[in-house]
């Protein structure tokens, strides 16, 4: 490892100035990681983020041999290995020497592919405080040591970087509640505002017709009153849907509650403990909300049935009505904009659609998502 070309407080003001640029964890560390290697003369790192269960991911790489790039990278993405082993047994505090490599061994010794000379790694936990993210790995062909100078100069950019984890988190956080508060703004505004004006005019629609002996007059009002309810109505399922009530007690309470409110028999079913991440529940509800109001609007069925299958990795729901279906072929652009948003948000957090489809013969629609 070489820094004859920039001295260490150099190398940490380049990569604080990357870290404070950047919002997106993945990007930033992609870049971070690259940046590090350049000024160091380091071949090859990675890093993996580990939650608090112990569980990692592959958040950034760079340069990896053919032996652990293989295949999208799966030696990296499964597997145990000494260094996530000690980190989870808090045995990894600070930048260690000479780690071998449990994955380049068995790469070795199944014959994956060339590891380009890369037999150790040096490994430094990403920390700020007491909180922990997960591990910087860096290594180069033939290199088996790391001295302390090294180590020190690795251990400052994993504290740079542990600190930056922890301002994008916080700051997500933030937003969350941001947009929470700004949606239950909307909904307080709608309500107490287009939602009274709507009631108001279907009272007086009612009125109308009473005051009147005209048979076409009475028809009209009557028309308005109608046109006034369905639009209450639809305005109270927007208000619900900007305001889920009923999701802080789960999921599952909250789309029963949803199909009731649509005049839906929601029969629910239930396999597994389903415990998930905020951002994973609520795109699971929004894309069963927009599910059930497909149902409501084009099934012609008021049956529903909602399966709902949670693992500790994934959570999977299929919802099926026996209505009068339509013609879709999977080769084809989805028919409705409903569809696509639902497919979209699957689809971004890694998700699966499928949909399926037969004149008079329903419509099935499943989504599972991993976490």
């Amino acid at each position: 490892m070489s820094t004859s070309h920039h001295s260490d407080l150099q190398i940490l003001k380049e990569i604080a100035e990357l870290l404070n640029q950047g919002t997106d964890v993945n990007n930033v560390l992609s870049e971070v990681l690259k940046k590090l290697l350049h000024v160091t003369g380091l071949q090859t790192g990675w890093i993996f983020l580990i939650d608090d269960a112990g569980s990692f991911s592959l958040a950034a790489k760079e340069n990896l041999p053919p032996a652990l790039s293989d295949n999208q990278y799966a030696p990296m993405c499964s597997g145990d290995c000494w260094c996530i082993n000690r980190y989870n047994k808090g045995r990894i505090d600070k930048a260690t020497n000479i780690i071998e490599c449990m994955r380049l061994e068995d790469a070795i010794e199944h014959k994956l592919g060339d590891t380009w000379g890369l037999t150790h790694h040096a490994t430094v936990p990403l920390k700020a405080g007491k909180e922990k993210f997960g591990l910087l790995n860096v290594g180069a062909p033939n290199k088996t040591s790391f001295n302390n100078e090294e180590l020190a100069l690795l251990e400052s950019v994993a504290l740079q970087i542990g600190s930056a984890l922890k301002r994008i988190n916080l700051t997500q956080k933030e937003q969350e509640i941001a947009l929470t508060a700004e949606r239950n703004r909307l909904a307080r505004d709608l309500h107490d505002s287009v939602n009274q004006l709507l009631f108001s005019l279907s009272l007086t629609a009612r009125g109308g017709k009473e005051m009147t002996t005209d048979q076409d007059v009475k028809e009209t009002f009557s028309y308005i009153q109608d046109l006034a309810q369905e639009a209450l109505n639809e305005m109270r399922a927007l208000i619900w849907q900007l305001r889920p009530k009923g999701l802080e007690q789960g999921i599952v309470s909250a789309l029963s509650s949803y199909g009731e409110m649509l005049g839906l028999n929601t029969n629910i079913k239930i396999n597994g403990v389903i415990n998930l991440p905020s951002r994973i529940e609520e795109a699971v509800f929004r894309i069963s909300q927009e599910a059930l109001a497909n149902c409501k609007k084009h099934s012609q069925q008021s049956d529903v049935h909602l399966f709902v299958h949670g693992s500790d990795s994934r959570i999977t729901i299929e919802i099926k009505d026996n209505g009068c279906g339509f013609t879709y072929d999977e080769g084809l652009v989805l028919p409705s904009l409903g569809l696509k948003s639902m497919r979209n948000r699957a689809e971004s957090l890694g998700g699966t659609f499928y949909l399926e489809s037969e004149l008079n013969k329903g419509t099935k629609l499943r989504v599972s998502i991993p976490f």
